[in-house]
C-alpha cells in the first residue's frame, strides 16, 4: 500500500523538473553560440573572456540569481509593485526611441547602450506587462463582465504594442497580443469579448496584408521598408513586387538583387536545418555557419536553431524541442495546481510569451514565419532576453512554491 500524504505534510520546495530542462537549454545555449562564433573569434584572436559564450555564461548566472531573488517574496506581494515595474518599463520603451539614448543597429532603436551591457527594454516590458494586466484582472468575476473593464485591458496591452512596434520591433510587439489574451481569457473576461475583438483584428490584419503587398505605394499601410520586403519574401512574390510601377530593365535587375539579398538568411537557414541529415554534422563542424553562408551577424541570435540543426541534426532539434515542452508543461501543471487566480492568469501568460518566441523564432528558421527579431529563449545570444526568461521562470517558480497544498 502506498502512504497517503498527510495535512501537515509540505509540499515539495522546487520544481526541480523545470529547473533542470532551463539547465539543459543554457547548456546547449553556450554549446552553440560557441559554435556559431568559433570561425569569427578565433580567426580574429579575441580574448577568451570577451567570446560571446563566455558572456552569455555571465548572463545565464545574472538570469540565475534573478530566478532566484523573484522567489524570495510570494507573487502575492511582489504584484503591489507591478504597476510601478509596468509604468517604468514604458519609460524605458520612450527613452530607447531618443537620439543619442537608445542606439541604433540594423535600422531599428531598440536598446539602450549602457557601455558593457546592451539593454533592451522591449524584454523587461513583457516581464512587467504581465505583472500588472494579472494584478488588474484579480478582481470579482462580476466585474470582469464590465466592458470597460476588458477596453482598459486592451489599454494597458496597447500601450507597449505600440511602443515597442514603432521602435521598429513588430515581432516582439506581437507576442504580447497572445499572452495578453490567454491572460484575459483565464481571468474570466467574456469570450464573446475576446471573440469579437479577435476577428475583427484579423479581418484588419488581412486587409493591411493585402494592402502592403498589393496596393499601389501611394494607397499601401505605413511600414518599414524592411519589413514590406521581409512579407514579400515570405508570400514568396517575384521581383517585380520589389521595383516600382513601370519599371524600367535597370530597375527590376535591380529589384531582382534585392529580392535575392532579403531571401538569403532564409535559404541558407534552410539549407542548414535540412543538412544536418539525422544526426548532423558535428560540433563546430556546420559548413554553412563555419564557411559564412549562414550570416555570422545573425547566426549567434536569431538563426541559433538553424546552427544547432545543422550540427546536431533531427536528432539535437528534437532534444531542444522537448526540453522547451518540458518547460512548458511544467508551466502548464503550475498554473493548474495555483493558489488563485492571480497565479493561474501568471503562469498561463509565462507559458503562452516562452510559446509565442519559440514558435515565431523556430518558425523563421524553417520558413513558416516571416523573418523577425524574436529571440529564441535562452539560445539565441543576448543579454537582456536571457536575464528576462530566467526571472519568468523565477515567477514559475514562486507560484510553483506557494501553490495549493491539502
Amino acid at each position: 500500500m502506498f502512504a497517503r500524504p498527510t495535512i501537515d505534510e509540505k509540499p515539495a520546495r522546487i520544481d526541480w523538473v523545470l529547473v533542470c530542462a532551463l539547465l539543459g537549454l543554457m547548456v546547449l545555449g553556450a554549446m552553440f553560440i560557441h559554435s556559431a562564433r568559433y570561425a569569427t573569434e578565433s580567426g580574429a584572436g579575441v580574448p577568451w573572456f570577451k567570446q560571446y559564450h563566455v558572456k552569455q555564461i555571465i548572463y545565464y548566472a545574472m538570469g540565475l540569481g534573478a530566478m532566484a531573488a523573484m522567489c524570495v517574496i510570494p507573487y502575492q506581494t511582489l504584484v503591489r509593485w507591478s504597476y510601478v515595474a509596468y509604468w517604468g518599463s514604458l519609460l524605458l520603451l520612450l527613452l530607447v526611441l531618443i537620439p543619442h539614448i537608445g542606439a541604433m543597429r540594423f535600422g531599428a532603436r531598440r536598446w539602450i547602450d549602457l557601455g558593457v551591457f546592451q539593454l533592451q527594454p522591449s524584454e523587461i516590458a513583457k516581464i512587467a506587462f504581465i505583472l500588472a494586466l494579472g494584478n488588474f484582472l484579480a478582481r470579482p468575476l462580476d466585474e470582469l463582465k464590465l466592458p470597460v473593464i476588458f477596453w482598459r485591458a486592451l489599454g494597458m496591452l496597447g500601450l507597449p504594442f505600440a511602443l515597442i512596434f514603432v521602435e521598429p520591433d513588430l515581432g516582439s510587439a506581437l507576442v504580447l497580443i497572445p499572452t495578453g489574451f490567454v491572460m484575459m481569457f483565464v481571468a474570466g473576461i467574456p469570450a464573446n469579448y475576446l471573440r469579437r475583438f479577435l476577428g475583427g483584428s484579423a479581418l484588419i490584419v488581412v486587409l493591411i496584408l493585402v494592402d502592403v503587398l498589393f496596393a499601389p505605394p501611394n494607397w499601401r499601410f505605413k511600414l518599414e521598408d524592411y519589413q514590406r520586403r521581409r512579407l514579400l519574401v515570405y508570400f514568396g512574390m517575384d521581383a517585380k513586387h520589389f521595383a516600382p510601377p513601370n519599371a524600367t530593365a535597370a530597375e527590376l535587375q535591380k529589384a531582382r538583387v534585392q529580392e535575392r539579398n532579403d531571401s538569403y538568411n532564409v535559404e541558407q537557414a534552410l539549407i542548414s536545418v535540412g543538412s544536418g541529415g539525422l544526426t548532423g554534422k558535428g560540433w563546430r563542424q556546420g559548413t554553412q555557419n563555419v564557411l559564412g553562408y549562414l550570416p555570422r551577424a545573425v547566426a549567434h541570435n536569431d538563426f541559433i536553431f538553424s546552427v544547432l540543426a545543422e550540427e546536431s541534426g533531427f536528432v539535437g532539434s528534437m532534444v531542444v524541442l522537448s526540453l522547451y515542452g518540458v518547460v512548458l508543461f511544467a508551466g502548464i501543471r503550475i498554473a493548474g495546481q495555483a493558489r488563485d487566480r492571480l497565479g493561474k492568469m501568471m503562469a498561463a501568460g509565462v507559458v503562452t510569451l516562452l510559446f509565442s518566441h519559440m514558435f515565431i523564432n523556430i518558425g523563421m528558421n524553417i520558413r513558416l514565419m516571416p523573418v523577425t527579431g524574436v529571440p529564441l529563449p535562452l539560445l539565441s545570444y543576448g543579454g537582456t532576453s536571457v536575464i528576462c526568461t530566467l526571472v519568468a521562470a523565477g515567477l514559475l517558480q514562486n507560484i510553483y512554491l506557494h501553490r495549493r497544498s491539502y
